[in-house]
């Protein structure tokens, strides 16, 4: 009798413990949905029509793909400054090659996503194999790309673009293939959840309450179909909403489901104890900051499409904006910490908030100090937090 008063005692503990983590899991949902409501209140419905939400996800784009590579540069225990002058370097790089120089549309967007990729692999030699402190090599960075930019296009606006290249930042998805899509992802998360059941169930892992599982993918499959609704009433899908989904599927497994994405949480929670346990630690560090360059380069490409031009102010401060997405999100300036998702949701609630104030027509200024407010507080939550846990 005593012993099953005890087992009864540890399941509702165990109980306790799943809802407070359950709980932290959707605070950020919780706290866009707030966000939307009070838009949505003080612009008369306006925040959530097709139209806005369209331009809502169109304009969160540039910061949500960097988002995701600072996600593991941060997890890493590494920060990158340089991110919003290599936008704008990139995006002036491809500009120029077509503009100036009349190459096509895919050739350069394979080159500037390359040299991208070739100006991460610089930056993370010197953090990697130098010892140089990733905050100093990547603020030379910042500086280095700023300059190359105004050098090679001459302080100029370097503009028009083909339609090809323009078609990147600004075109939209057939009404019947964001369906179609909305479909496929859904199946993919169904299909996802019962392969995961099943492998813990062959290995004898605890299953969390089939209810709960499936409870989730309807809430998700509802919220996906609503979006594609609401986003066809208007133009259908932008493409550059569906670029984002697709990088964050693609390094969402990376990071999860591969031996090198175990290894940076690995690096970013105690590097001692990864190098001790045979982790190529330089290695692993380089190849992060490559991909942060080659997800930079494809960050400026969108820019410049966008905006059908290159500036020499393209990107400015945007480093800034994609750290601020990823601390909201959850993720750890110790490192160690962090989810991609997470990051996308904290770059959406910048953008909301950005998009949300200029429909009220609120000073910017105004805009500048509620971010700063907001990343203060989520740092001072996962400082806390840390604190409790020890």
């Amino acid at each position: 009798m005593q012993n099953q008063t005890s087992t009864n005692i540890q399941d509702v503990k165990e109980k306790k413990i799943s809802f407070k983590f359950d709980l932290q899991a959707y605070t950020l949902a919780i706290a866009l949905v707030l966000i939307a409501a009070i838009f949505t209140f003080f612009t008369d419905g306006e925040f959530l029509s097709s139209r806005n939400l369209s331009n809502l996800f169109t304009q969160m784009s540039v910061i949500a793909v960097l988002a995701i590579g600072m996600t593991l540069v941060i997890v890493a225990g590494h920060i990158d400054l340089s991110v919003g002058s290599l936008v704008g370097l990139t995006g002036g790089i491809a500009a120029i090659l077509q503009v100036w120089y009349g190459w096509n549309t895919i050739s350069v967007f394979v080159v500037t996503i390359i040299i991208g990729a070739i100006f991460g692999l610089w930056q993370g030699w010197w953090v990697a194999y130098r010892g140089v402190p990733a905050f100093i090599a990547t603020l030379g960075g910042m500086l280095i790309f700023r300059g190359m930019l105004i050098g090679i296009s001459q302080g100029q606006t370097v503009a028009p673009l083909e339609g090809g290249f323009r078609q990147l930042g600004n075109s939209y998805l057939p009404y019947s293939i964001g369906y179609i899509l909305a479909i496929i992802g859904i199946i993919s998360l169904l299909y996802y959840t019962i392969r995961n059941r099943q492998k813990r169930s062959k290995l004898g892992l605890e299953l969390t309450s089939g209810v709960m599982d499936y409870g989730k993918i309807t809430i998700y499959s509802l919220f996906i179909m609503v979006i594609v609704y609401m986003l066809n009433r208007y133009l259908g899908i932008p493409v550059p909403m569906l670029i984002v989904v697709a990088l964050a599927g693609i390094f969402i497994f990376i990071s999860s489901k591969t031996s090198f994405g175990r290894s940076v949480y690995a690096i970013g929670g105690n590097e001692e104890a990864a190098a001790l346990s045979g982790i190529n630690i330089k290695r692993n560090v380089l190849t992060v900051f490559i991909l942060m360059g080659a997800l930079t380069a494809i960050a400026g490409l969108v820019l410049t499409s966008r905006l059908n031009a290159a500036t020499v102010n393209a990107g400015d401060m945007y480093e800034l904006d994609a750290i601020a997405a990823c601390v909201i999100g959850g993720t750890s300036l110790m490192g160690g910490k962090g989810k991609i998702v997470g990051s996308l949701i904290g770059a959406l609630i910048m953008a909301s908030i950005d998009n949300g104030m200029s429909m009220m027509n609120i000073e910017t200024f105004w805009q500048f100090i509620v971010k700063g407010l907001i990343l203060i507080l989520a740092v001072w939550v996962d400082i806390s937090s840390k604190r409790r846990a020890a």
